[in-house]
């Protein structure tokens, strides 16, 4: 009967290994002076970053950033995953027929088909919902208007 061969596995340092690869990296890429040079420019690039993070149209930017993520968050996936597919698709029908001109009537019967109604319809509701919260009354309550 055959004897089972033993497999003892090198002991391994990963330390050393660590040191060995930490070594023999190409340190010539000037990633060393560049961060040198970001570090010593740290106190003139944070005085900048400042004084244009102060500027009226700023603090109007991250604010508008913060409202369309919540307005971003309060949007279906699966409604906006429709719109998002159907922008492509559309853009290649313009971009095919540019140089044509459609005509009135070719333009009714567009006006015609469901999927035109469709998007007429949620079109609508949209600009109805924008025109109800532009009312002085509404912006008052945001604070828009004084």
């Amino acid at each position: 009967m055959a004897l089972p061969i033993r497999f003892e596995p090198p002991g391994r340092d990963a330390r050393a290994e660590l040191r060995d690869r930490l070594d023999n990296a190409p340190h010539e890429r000037g990633v060393l002076d560049t961060l040198k040079g970001a570090l010593s420019a740290s106190d003139t690039l944070l005085n900048t970053v400042v004084e244009v993070a102060k500027t009226p149209e700023a603090i109007r930017s991250v604010r508008n950033l913060l409202l369309l993520s919540k307005g971003l968050g309060e949007i279906e996936p699966e409604l906006l995953d429709v719109v998002v597919r159907a922008i492509p698709e559309g853009l290649a029908q313009i971009s095919a027929k540019r140089s044509e001109t459609p005509g009135l009537l070719s333009l009714l019967q567009k006006f015609r088909s469901q999927d035109s109604r469709r998007a007429m319809g949620a079109a609508a509701e949209l600009l109805e919902s924008v025109g109800r919260n532009l009312k002085p009354s509404a912006l008052t309550e945001t604070g828009l208007r004084g």
